[in-house]
């Protein structure tokens, strides 16, 4: 049983916080040589000793596997401006030697029933503590600006009515989900203007700022 919940969780903290300043700096990167940057921006969390006690629970998961058998402990979520970006992410994260995935789900090509849609890795990432390197999972979404508005509505309804949705709120969220994507299909159609019109932006910026 986990007595010390501050220690168990301090490497998923220190985790969390060194991937969100390397994907940040990843970014940075591609918007130094004036590229266009697949990653828009990077926000990450360490679930809450209520969370993680209740999905123990309810998964029935026993404290001696709590590390291989929750995957979300630490969780990282990447937005991206456009579909292509997120498989551009994908890519990147399989290309680095500071962190193995172990596990990936594509839920944009192969959408969930409710029409939640996202791309997700689990990744193992070491971190090195006074008494040595600790490697442990943490899960990565990557998904669009559209994508993570619905999973967030979708994510605040989920707390009114715990999944058992009525079902005229179900058939909506289908067809929100549907139109987010749809405007994510959109925008793909011109994601070379929209670049285009980024790096003149980009460029005049700097000029105002010289």
């Amino acid at each position: 049983m986990i007595t010390d919940w501050d220690t168990f969780l301090w490497p998923y903290n220190e985790a969390v916080n060194e991937l969100k300043a390397k994907f940040r700096a990843l970014r940075q990167s591609f918007l130094t040589k004036g590229e266009h940057s697949p990653i828009e921006f990077v926000v990450g969390r360490v679930k809450t000793v209520d969370s993680i006690k209740e999905k123990m629970q309810r998964r029935v998961i026993s404290p001696d596997v709590i590390e291989t058998d929750m995957q979300d402990i630490a969780g990282i979520r990447i937005m991206c401006q456009f579909v292509d970006d997120i498989y551009r992410v994908v890519d990147l994260l399989h290309a680095r030697d500071d962190l193995e995935v172990v596990e990936e789900r594509d839920y944009i090509q192969n959408a969930k029933p409710s029409g939640y849609r996202s791309y997700h890795m689990v990744v193992a990432y070491t971190v090195y503590l006074p008494e040595g390197a600790k490697r442990l999972l943490a899960e990565i979404q990557i998904r669009t600006l559209a994508m993570n508005f619905w999973a967030t509505v979708e994510h605040t309804l989920n707390y009114k009515y715990q999944g058992a949705y009525p079902e005229d709120i179900s058939e909506r969220l289908k067809r929100t989900a549907e139109a987010a994507y749809q405007l994510d299909e959109e925008m793909s159609s011109i994601r070379n203007e929209v670049k285009e019109a980024q790096k003149i932006f980009t460029k005049n910026k700097g000029k105002e700022k010289s």
